[in-house]
């Protein structure tokens, strides 16, 4: 079955503002609507760069329902929805639904991590459950578990597992799953410097963290690969490719929200366990922002 993708081109991996007590919606207010009019297909909401895991359940309902009502239809809205806890996943999943939420981002499970084919009983669980299209997100980096291509092809079959989030910079593995899947799932890069690489493979687009700070940019890539033009696109991400490695430099998102506030987007703190930069890593985001003309 050939599944329409939630969204094509680029979606903000959004950070969350927060204040001492709380979050700021003020502020997040404006950083969706500047990012919509930068050019983003989709916010990406309450996922890794928004710092989920330090939300408490309340926040996390809240935030999602929020963007879902602010963004009121512009751009898609996906929700950050995913659990160690198939229980939790499902909660968050039909909370994110009910909000009205485009399409729900589910991270494998972490920590107490599955097998494969405890990944395919923990995504068909949540996917028999709600009616809003999901998006597998293999990030093995953060959470120790990764997604085989045969375990990709068979949670292609359902028809609510609408595509793939792939963070795990395996091109092997990403080339075994479009050759297994074919148009039955979508694919998105999870990694900014990986975008033109992998749309060339067929990716629909990126689940972008630069976008945050160059939302235009991330959309003029993604524009251009969907045209079919990777000679430009290639052009654009070479130019902007230390600042995305830079964005890395420390954990995400610390450096992303430190180049925010650096911006004057005024993004807020981070939450423990994250915290401020290293002075020396300090001093080579400024200088991969000065040397793309944004300090």
């Amino acid at each position: 079955m050939s599944k329409t993708p939630i969204f094509t081109g680029s979606s903000v991996a959004i950070v969350t503002p927060f204040t001492d007590s709380g979050v700021d919606y003020d502020a997040l207010g404006r950083i969706i609507d500047e990012q919509i009019a930068g050019g983003t297909a989709a916010i990406t909401i309450c996922g890794t760069t928004g710092e989920s895991a330090t939300q408490s359940l309340e926040e996390h309902i809240e935030v999602v329902d929020f963007a879902v009502r602010h963004t009121n239809h512009r751009v898609k809205v996906v929700a950050g929805a995913g659990s160690n806890d198939t229980e939790a996943a499902v909660m968050l999943s039909q909370h994110a639904e009910k909000s009205g939420a485009d399409g729900l981002l589910l991270v494998t499970p972490y920590y107490n991590k599955a097998t494969q084919k405890g990944l395919i009983a923990h995504y068909t669980y949540i996917a028999d459950r709600v009616n809003t299209p999901i998006i597998i997100y293999n990030v093995p980096s953060r959470t120790g578990t990764k997604v085989a291509a045969t375990t990709y092809q068979a949670l292609s079959k359902h028809p609510n597992i609408n595509g793939i989030k792939e963070a795990s910079s395996d091109f092997s593995l990403l080339a075994q799953t479009i050759a297994l899947c074919g148009e039955d799932i979508n694919i998105w890069c999870g990694n900014d410097n990986e975008t033109v690489a992998m749309m060339a493979l067929g990716a629909k687009g990126v689940i972008s963290v630069a976008a945050n700070v160059v939302p235009g940019v991330m959309a003029d890539i993604a524009a251009k690969c969907l045209a079919g033009d990777f000679k430009g696109a290639t052009a654009l991400q070479s130019k902007y490719l230390d600042l995305m490695d830079n964005l890395f430099i420390e954990v995400n998102p610390i450096p992303v929200k430190t180049a925010m506030n650096l911006l004057g987007k005024n993004v807020g703190k981070l939450r423990l366990p994250l915290c401020e930069m290293e002075p020396a890593n300090l001093e080579k985001l400024k200088a991969s922002l000065k040397t793309v003309g944004l300090l």
